[in-house]
């Protein structure tokens, strides 16, 4: 059994560029797939807090604020080596082929990337860059990192025991339909970590209600978007793929910035 502190490591040492090792000596299977999977949220964490001090770096030199929230995507994609990206743009391309699972898996593993896969790319960037500038002009860094950290939730809801993987072998074959008790776990998590947006640092007592629904919708619209986007993906390919829990990252992160400057 994988131990919460190796998942974190291992789950590091997959997802980011972060020299930790990889935490465990297990041959990678389903079981530690899955303990990556479960421990996932909290690379967001760790990728959000280091794109949040970036951020706020940046927010001390006289570089355009558009500027920060494009270089906070850059370093974001450099932190994961890109997998996200590439995941996001492959799964575009196959679900813009209108073609049977067979056909998709095709289009998603020829190594080009389509019309489909670079609008999506460009579009989703776009929203994250000018959501992250929004955030960081209104100094709203727990809100930056918070986003991004959500985004790997919609990851873990991908990885529901409900859908299997698409292809038996890849990063799907080893996570997909891995998680059951995580996913409750990580969302009454991100619940109560919805509370700080609530509070306006002058004691517990002055309790900004809107902030704090809007901070629960945004994270209810990403877990339901995360769960049917997900779903519709495996009814299209015939299960989940690496490519897909990739995509869901990236979309639910733009989603979350979206809501929170709402």
């Amino acid at each position: 059994m994988t131990s919460p502190v190796q998942a974190v490591r291992t789950a590091l040492g997959w997802m980011t560029v972060l020299p930790v090792g990889s935490g465990s000596d297990e041959t990678p299977d389903r079981t530690l797939g899955g303990a990556v999977m479960a421990a996932l949220p909290a690379v967001g964490v760790v990728l959000g807090a280091a794109a949040t001090a970036i951020a706020l770096g940046l927010g001390h030199t006289d570089l355009p604020v558009a500027l920060t929230g494009v270089l906070v995507v850059v370093a974001c994609a450099l932190l994961t080596r890109g997998m996200h990206l590439d995941g996001l743009a492959d799964t575009a391309d196959g679900l813009g082929c209108y073609g049977p699972p067979e056909r998709v898996a095709e289009v998603m593993r020829s190594g080009t990337v389509g019309p489909f896969g670079v609008a999506t790319l460009v579009l989703t960037l776009g929203v994250q860059a000018t959501g992250f500038a929004g955030l960081s002009a209104g100094s709203r860094w727990y809100d930056l990192a918070f986003a991004i950290a959500l985004g790997r939730v919609g990851a873990v809801i991908g990885t529901r025991t409900a859908l299997k993987p698409a292809h038996p072998d890849g990063f799907g074959a080893l996570v997909a339909g891995t998680q059951r008790v995580s996913i409750a776990v990580w969302l009454v998590i991100c619940a109560v970590a919805v509370v700080p947006m609530g509070l306006d640092g002058t004691g517990v007592d002055a309790v900004d209600v809107a902030a704090l629904v809007r901070g629960w919708l945004v994270v209810a619209v990403v877990a339901a978007f995360a769960w049917q986007f997900t779903r519709h993906c495996a009814r299209r390919m015939g299960g989940i793929t690496g490519d897909v829990l990739g995509a869901t990252v990236e979309l639910c992160v733009a989603i979350a910035v979206v809501g929170l400057l709402l």
